[in-house]
């Protein structure tokens, strides 16, 4: 499978990446450890494409923009990746993943690749192995790999935690000044784009000047050591019309700056090192949960403890504190 991801563009290409990341996305033990042999051969291929996050609102035009954008860069001579996050069902535990139909061109065309994900109950708006997706679709010779959270708008800084450069989307209309510096995506954007600037121009520059002004002000405050952007880049934002295709170059000159700066400054690679380190202990936690479950003696005690936190007969820190006492050595008592 290595050979055929790393080899010429195709359908037979296509094939093993859909497959491969099938793979990754499994839950299976043995699937897990072929996956990551995969990722290992695989690596020495990565970390030449730039990532791209992209976040807002439902119904804000990720979609549309994400069409005209793909289709404007391989005009330019670029491979696009795309991997939407699908969100899963709290009732039925299924997911639609729909988001190919709305790009009706870009998902037929052969220099792209849209690949859509389940959420399956992660949190930050992304799928748990959309970082392992994105080192498939770069090792497969894709030179921008967009990511498209699921579409909330507020708590969705997973992205920003595995991307190159995050982009925030924002209606005309979103909400006033207080609206706009409240929410917690703002602070860590490196872009936002004010996207359907066509329907009410007056709104959208309204927008433009309360979320510069908010920008402004997020960038005054906090520890400099832990700032996100470095002194030359300075968070700017962009009005755009993805349905008419305006100002989709604007906003790829703006992007294309912005690499080139952060590559000529060393953050872009520092940046990339810290995710490395973060998406490695995020699997050790994720780990040591699977395996915590998967212990004998938590597993012996669980449904009795579950059945009297749910009867009110013992406190839930308590249960927790008595399941942990388990795990971690059967022969301690129980915590009362």
């Amino acid at each position: 499978m290595h050979d055929r991801v790393t080899g010429q563009p195709g359908p037979i290409q296509r094939r093993a990446i859909a497959k491969a990341i099938t793979l990754l996305e499994s839950t299976r033990a043995d699937h897990r450890a072929q996956g990551d042999e995969l990722l290992t051969a695989l690596l020495p291929h990565t970390g030449q494409a730039f990532r791209l996050g992209l976040s807002g609102v439902p119904g804000v035009g990720k979609s549309t923009f994400i069409e005209a954008l793909g289709l404007f860069l391989i005009q330019q001579g670029h491979r696009v990746a795309v991997l939407t996050i699908d969100p899963s069902s709290t009732v039925s535990g299924g997911s639609i993943l729909g988001d190919k139909t709305r790009m009706e061109q870009l998902s037929v065309h052969p220099q792209a690749y849209i690949r859509p994900s389940p959420s399956s109950g992660t949190l930050g708006g992304v799928a748990e192995k959309t970082r392992e997706a994105m080192l498939v679709c770069e090792a497969a010779g894709y030179d921008v790999v967009i990511v498209e959270t699921v579409g909330v708008g507020q708590s969705e800084t997973a992205v920003a935690g595995m991307t190159d450069m995050f982009v925030l989307m924002q209606l005309p209309n979103a909400g006033d000044d207080l609206q706009a510096i409240k929410k917690g995506v703002m602070e860590i954007a490196d872009l936002v784009v004010i996207n359907k600037a066509d329907i009410d121009k007056n709104a959208a520059t309204r927008a433009e000047a309360q979320i510069t002004s908010s920008l402004r002000l997020l960038g005054m405050h906090g520890n400099p050591d832990h700032a996100t952007h470095g002194a030359l880049w300075q968070p700017r934002v962009l009005q755009i019309s993805a349905l008419l295709g305006q100002g989709v170059e604007s906003f790829w000159e703006a992007v294309t700056l912005y690499r080139s700066m952060q590559t000529a400054n060393g953050r872009l690679a520092l940046r990339r090192e810290r995710q490395s380190l973060a998406w490695m202990w995020e699997r050790i936690d994720a780990g040591l949960k699977q395996a915590f479950r998967q212990h004998p003696e938590v597993r012996a005690r669980l449904p009795g403890l579950q059945a009297d936190v749910a009867a009110g007969r013992v406190a839930a820190s308590t249960a927790a504190r008595n399941l942990l006492a388990a795990q971690a050595s059967p022969a301690l008592p129980a915590i009362d």
